[in-house]
């Protein structure tokens, strides 16, 4: 828009008379030119800036009228503005925002790295050319301030499974990056098992680890000789570990992931405990078994669970101190493995180590339905592509299976079942899936000559006992938040423990799962009862040394406490079929009878 020139400017001459027209001095053209191109481009800009937009638009409506004032302060304002944005502003100092994120641990301020290094190569001065086999890994172990079963890694991580034996020189180099790397247990127990260019580990890396601990630990030297069982203990403890540590089921164990468990460390107990008591693994002659037998078959004493704190302390430090095995329940102890392994050899019948959808049915006399087997058989818990295209699960998944089980009361158990009864997907359980699986417990129960309960009830009291946030669905929260959620699965899906739990009162199953103090979970509960019961069947038909009744253990001791009361009563308090006898009847005669 060009300005608008003026009209012609009146010049009153010097004495009277009418003004005349003052005559225009001629312009050269560039000049004008020059001032139209200016033009131009201030009215570009002054577009841009939203306070002239009114006086824009009245302009564009005809009205050639601004105040001169305002339009110069208009004007300059938006020449300041964008002199200011034209202006490039330094970038923000990263020193003034403080690290937040520690992905591999607080770096700590008072490590001393070269005293660190300092120690490892006076131990090394004590080897031979200064050079550790796996024997000596042990003291270059304690050396670096680790517990002794980090050995194994250790020696891998420098290279030594190649060499055979590690060099002061190569160990200090490897070491020193770690200290500088790695700031707690968790990073460095990951750098060194895995993979290179990987940040978290895998189910193979754990293999070195867990054979160094089959290969020297005092409580399974019985295992030595027994090579074929040595892959059958190391996979069934890796699936422990994955299964309580790996919470996002990813199949990948990450540092964040193992410093929230208790694998390498825990909750320091509250009360001064005393020092573990090694207790020998005692030999038991065997019989001939249509199952294998692990050797090394014996029950041995345990510590009473009153010393549960051990169980959160640190599990991989307590393989140093611990001499019986069985007594680290939580990940290690071979009683436990010998239960699942026996378990999963009588549904093996080919004893291939793969088990199809039939033989897991006679799990337990055929408890589960095979609604909720056909769920398991389908991939949503199990991960071997390979087995599930043939239609079976692995040694490994039927480790999940039978822990989940048999204790339905931990977060994975929960969430292990959960998946299995959404059958959509879709993070809950509508009323569709509850009556879904309800449908064969009620034929299952009528079978058995039982009255099933109307879905509508069952429904009422599951909803009772879940107490859904979400009207019409229960989410994974909510049966996490329940207490009795053993309760509500066993209600859809397994008949025996349903009718079990119908059996007792619902105070009862809340004063159960609310037990103050230290308790055995439910898979301990299993694990020894069925241990028990494999160990009388080894020892059937041998006679007793001597005539003395073996001590129980205090662990037996805490299960006879559970038993029914009946069980409980003293001998001549035990109802028998003479109790609603008159035994008077029968010690008087026909002569003491009085005449009526």
């Amino acid at each position: 828009m060009e300005r608008a020139e003026p009209g012609p400017r009146l010049q009153r001459p010097a004495g009277p008379g009418p003004a005349l027209p003052r005559e225009r001095s001629a312009r050269p053209g560039p000049r004008r030119a020059l001032r139209a191109d200016g033009m131009r481009l201030r009215e570009r800009s002054l577009r841009q800036d939203p306070d002239l937009r009114q006086e824009l638009a009245s302009l564009a409506r005809g009205c050639d009228f601004v105040l001169p004032s305002r339009f110069k302060k208009r004007l300059k304002a938006f020449q300041q503005v964008q002199t200011r944005k034209e202006e490039r502003l330094p970038p923000a100092s990263s020193q003034s925002i403080p690290t937040f994120y520690f992905p591999r641990g607080r770096p700590q301020d008072s490590l001393n790295v070269d005293a660190a290094i300092s120690k490892i190569e006076s131990a090394f001065a004590r080897l031979p050319h200064e050079r550790a086999t796996m024997d000596d890994m042990g003291l270059v172990a304690k050396a670096c301030g680790c517990p002794l079963y980090w050995k194994g890694p250790l020696f891998c991580g420098a290279g030594g499974e190649r060499t055979g034996s590690v060099s002061v020189h190569k160990f200090v180099a490897m070491w020193r990056k770690i200290l500088h790397n790695c700031h707690d247990d968790a990073a460095k127990f990951v750098h060194l098992l895995m993979s290179p260019g990987c940040n978290y580990l895998v189910q193979d890396d754990f293999v070195p680890f867990l054979q160094d601990v089959v290969n020297t630990h005092p409580g399974l030297s019985f295992l030595k000789e027994a090579s074929e069982f040595h892959s059958r203990y190391i996979t069934t403890v890796i699936q422990r570990i994955f299964y309580t540590v790996n919470r996002s089921w990813s199949g990948r164990i990450t540092c964040a992931e193992l410093r929230r468990s208790s694998f390498l460390q825990g909750a320091a107990p509250a009360l001064e405990l005393p020092p573990p008591q090694s207790c020998p693994h005692s030999e038991r002659p065997r019989l001939p078994c249509p199952r294998p037998q692990p050797p090394g078959l014996g029950a041995s004493p345990q510590r009473p669970r009153a010393q549960a704190a051990w169980v959160l302390w640190q599990n991989v430090a307590l393989l140093e101190e611990e001499a019986d095995i069985n007594q680290l329940t939580e990940f290690f102890s071979y009683e436990h493995f010998y239960v699942i392994y026996c378990k999963f050899w009588e549904l093996d019948t080919d004893h291939d180590l793969l088990i199809d959808a039939h033989d897991l049915a006679r799990h337990n006399d055929h408890a589960i339905s095979t609604k909720m087997i056909d769920r398991i058989f389908s991939g949503a818990v199990t991960r071997g592509r390979k087995a599930q295209k043939e239609g079976k699960i692995s040694y490994a998944d039927f480790v999940w299976f039978l822990i989940s089980e048999e204790d339905k009361k931990t977060p994975t158990s929960i969430e292990y079942w959960f998946r299995c009864m959404d059958l959509d997907g879709d993070g809950a359980l509508s009323m569709f899936e509850l009556e879904y699986f309800y449908e064969e417990q009620c034929r299952r129960l009528d079978s058995m000559a039982i009255e099933a309960l109307p879905f509508q009830d069952c429904l009422c009291q599951m909803l009772d006992l879940v107490k859904p946030r979400s009207e019409g669905r229960i989410t994974l929260r909510d049966l996490k938040r329940c207490k009795l959620a053993g309760v509500f699965f066993d209600t859809f899906f397994n008949i025996e423990k349903y009718l079990d739990h119908e059996q007792k009162e619902q105070i009862s199953l809340l004063r159960d799962s609310d037990g103050s103090g230290p308790e055995l979970s439910d898979w301990e509960k299993y694990a020894a009862e069925e241990y028990d019961i494999l160990v009388a069947e080894e020892t059937a038909g041998e006679p007793w040394e001597d005539g003395f009744e073996a001590e129980l253990s205090p662990v037996e001791q805490k299960l006879s406490a559970l038993r029914s009361p009946l069980a409980q009563r003293p001998f001549f308090e035990a109802p028998s079929p003479l109790g609603a006898v008159d035994l008077y009847e029968y010690a008087c005669g026909d002569e003491d009878l009085e005449p009526l």
